[in-house]
């Protein structure tokens, strides 16, 4: 698939057919997600697989993680940021003298980096001709889902993204893209000045 079919083919799908994903996929889309940018090659992203068992437990642990639709979807995806990596990278010889302490980064790059990260995964669903939904997680449950699936203190679930073949035809019902047009460009890019 050419790159400009994956980007505006790429939605959010929410429901999902009970076919499983290929193997081959699961490693391109995983394999895919390791490349993205990441400030001074820190590389302070983990994600978590779940399929089979692993879904099935997060599934019956985790009633906030989405609709009934998309809980059908046979691999879910966790990507998590850790700050501790960036802080440390940044910390080392090559990159001390930039002074990015803990108080000092203009911007948190550990989840700028894990959400590119995640945007990696959705577009290559996409070139896989897979579907994905990514949606946010419920932060007083994260001491739960790291004791449960082993996942250290220092890495944060910047949200969850759901995979699989998609059963829907053109946007979700009730999806946003239903209710709201799209803005054109120039109400969201400026050229050579602001206003």
């Amino acid at each position: 698939m050419e790159f400009q079919d994956v980007v505006r083919r790429r939605r959010m799908v929410r429901k999902f057919t009970d076919e499983p994903v290929s193997e081959e996929s699961v490693q391109r889309i995983m394999r895919n997600a390791v490349r993205g940018p990441s400030a001074g090659f820190s590389q302070g992203q983990g994600f978590l697989v779940l399929r089979g068992e692993s879904l099935k437990k997060f599934s019956e642990m985790f009633e906030w993680w989405s609709g009934e639709d998309a809980k059908t979807a046979p691999l879910v995806v966790i990507p998590f940021s850790a700050k501790k990596v960036y802080l440390d990278r940044y910390a080392e010889p090559d990159k001390a003298e930039a002074g990015l302490t803990e108080d000092r980064w203009p911007v948190p790059y550990w989840d700028i980096d894990t959400g590119m990260a995640s945007l990696l995964i959705l577009q290559t669903a996409v070139d896989e001709g897979l579907g994905a939904v990514f949606f946010g997680t419920d932060r007083d449950t994260w001491p739960q889902l790291r004791e449960a699936f082993g996942v250290p203190e220092m890495y944060t679930p910047i949200g969850v993204i759901a995979i699989g073949h998609s059963a829907e035809e053109g946007i979700s019902e009730g999806a946003s893209p239903l209710r709201r047009r799209r803005k054109d460009l120039d109400e969201m890019v400026r050229w050579d000045q602001w206003a």
